[in-house]
């Protein structure tokens, strides 16, 4: 039985609640049986449900830590969640680098509020000798697989804000277009509705379309034939079987140029979205 630990800013969240019944579900899949033991989070009461550390791990049948040290002692692998709280993932990364003995992790997304942070949280995995990766689930949607270098993607997707949850098309975005991007501009703003266009310095476009109603949706032209997908809902239990599967020795399903390409995309888009119809450059 593998061992995973859960960081946490306050542990009942969404991702938290959710993550245990998959990685049991997935684990038959990779050949290795997976659970969710051990959980640590800094705020003790969760800010949605009102739910605490303890009652959370007496629900999931897990052990509370009393520190991020105690957890990565003890887990075989760490996944630092915090999804709503991207800016406590460097403090919390630094401590479980430290601590993990070369574990392998996993950080939810948001990765970092910025792509200078991004870069912090990486350097530190590099001296600390910590293979670890980061990703929206949406890059695990089925209806993206085999696509790279697409000639132009329009994808489509909602959330609580824009600044939060455009991470998922910004994810589909790279995992379809690839690196490449330089410049980002908001076409529209418009009673919640936000469409952004991102040029690349080959010539290609692509548009992410935020509205709080919209599912995820993806219209793709790879240079053959033009294809438009509603996303299903897969990409979360997908996601926790790659997850399970790098856990078990797999390589980094993806460089993390990808995921600085995609926090380059968001820094830029978060300026973009106060300043309609106005170019702002990605960082190089």
């Amino acid at each position: 039985m593998k061992k995973i630990g859960f960081i946490d800013y306050y542990i009942s969240e969404w991702h938290a609640n959710n993550y245990p019944a998959w990685i049991k579900e997935r684990s038959a899949n990779v050949g290795e049986e997976f659970q969710v033991a051990y959980a640590w989070a800094e705020v003790e009461v969760g800010e949605r449900d009102g739910v605490t550390t303890d009652e959370w791990c007496a629900k999931y049948n897990c052990e509370k830590c009393s520190s991020i040290a105690e957890l990565c002692k003890k887990s075989d692998y760490i996944m630092l969640l915090s999804p709503s709280n991207p800016e406590k993932h460097l403090e919390y990364a630094e401590e479980a680098f430290k601590n993990c003995d070369g574990k392998r992790m996993y950080i939810d997304k948001t990765f970092a509020p910025d792509s200078e942070t991004a870069q912090k949280i990486y350097d530190l995995s590099v001296k600390y000798g910590v293979e670890f990766f980061t990703t929206s689930a949406l890059r695990y949607a089925d209806e993206l697989k085999g696509y790279k270098n697409v000639k132009s993607a329009f994808i489509t997707g909602g959330g609580r804000n824009c600044p939060e949850y455009i991470i998922h098309q910004i994810e589909m975005c790279v995992k379809t277009m690839g690196a490449g991007a330089t410049k980002i501009k908001m076409n529209v703003n418009a009673e919640g509705t936000n469409v952004f266009e991102i040029a690349y310095k080959d010539g290609r476009t692509a548009y992410l379309n935020y509205n709080p109603k919209f599912g995820f949706g993806a219209k793709i032209d790879d240079g053959k034939q033009v294809k438009e997908y509603e996303i299903g809902d897969g990409f979360f239990p997908n996601l926790l079987e790659g997850i399970l599967r790098f856990f078990n020795g797999e390589a980094l399903p993806f460089s993390f140029d990808e995921t600085m390409e995609v926090m380059k995309i968001r820094e830029a888009l978060i300026v973009a979205l106060e300043n309609e119809n106005t170019w702002v450059d990605l960082k190089c």
